[in-house]
């Protein structure tokens, strides 16, 4: 059976998960300490309703230093995972305000799968003590949902790479909405005149 190639790539703010969602995903494994990544890709296979995928991931910067280095990662895109933390609200935010529009301006008609990370962490009572001492409240799954519609995102899934939990529900759905999408390709005209 030859391998669908897709190419999925990940955006969302700084420190909310991207990287180590895709590291338990490819790697099986989740990193312990935070390095911020610039640019990063992987190779994975996945087989999804009979269909073996070959699924390049695209992993990129949240930090506002690399906001003009992040569309080179773009082009040719088949899925993107707009991922927020869901122990950062002002994540959830950014969805709206900065994430999705950039999204749509660079791969418009790109299915979108809006990720809430780190899902553990409403089980956690030191987590959860300290989002308390500053007055925040941790992202709950209405409020995922509600973005996710107006974003017009494809659909929403929320994982946790810590204990594994939604992690592979969130590749198959990334997986199954790039086999669905029928993109539109350019043909190259030349014009000499």
């Amino acid at each position: 059976m030859n391998a669908i190639r897709k190419k999925l790539v990940v955006v969302g703010d700084g420190s909310c998960g991207k990287t180590c969602l895709l590291t338990v995903f490819s790697k099986d494994y989740f990193p312990e300490t935070y390095i911020p990544t610039v640019f990063e890709t992987d190779v994975t296979d996945i087989e999804v309703n009979g269909n073996l995928v070959e699924l390049a991931l695209w992993d990129t910067a949240g930090q506002e230093d690399y906001d003009r280095l992040r569309p080179l990662s773009y082009p040719d895109t088949d899925v993107i995972l707009l991922c927020f933390s869901i122990d950062s609200p002002v994540s959830l935010i950014n969805v709206k305000e900065k994430w999705s529009p950039e999204v749509k301006h660079f791969c418009p008609h790109i299915p979108i799968i809006l990720v809430g990370n780190k899902k553990d962490i409403r089980n956690d009572p030191t987590v959860l003590n300290e989002l308390s001492q500053n007055k925040i409240d941790p992202v709950k799954p209405e409020d995922g949902k509600v973005m996710a519609e107006k974003i017009n995102a494809f659909t929403y899934v929320e994982c946790s790479a810590k204990t594994k939990e939604g992690v592979r529900e969130v590749f198959e759905k990334a997986t199954t909405a790039a086999l669905q999408q029928k993109r539109k390709k350019k043909k190259n005209k030349c014009c000499i005149s």
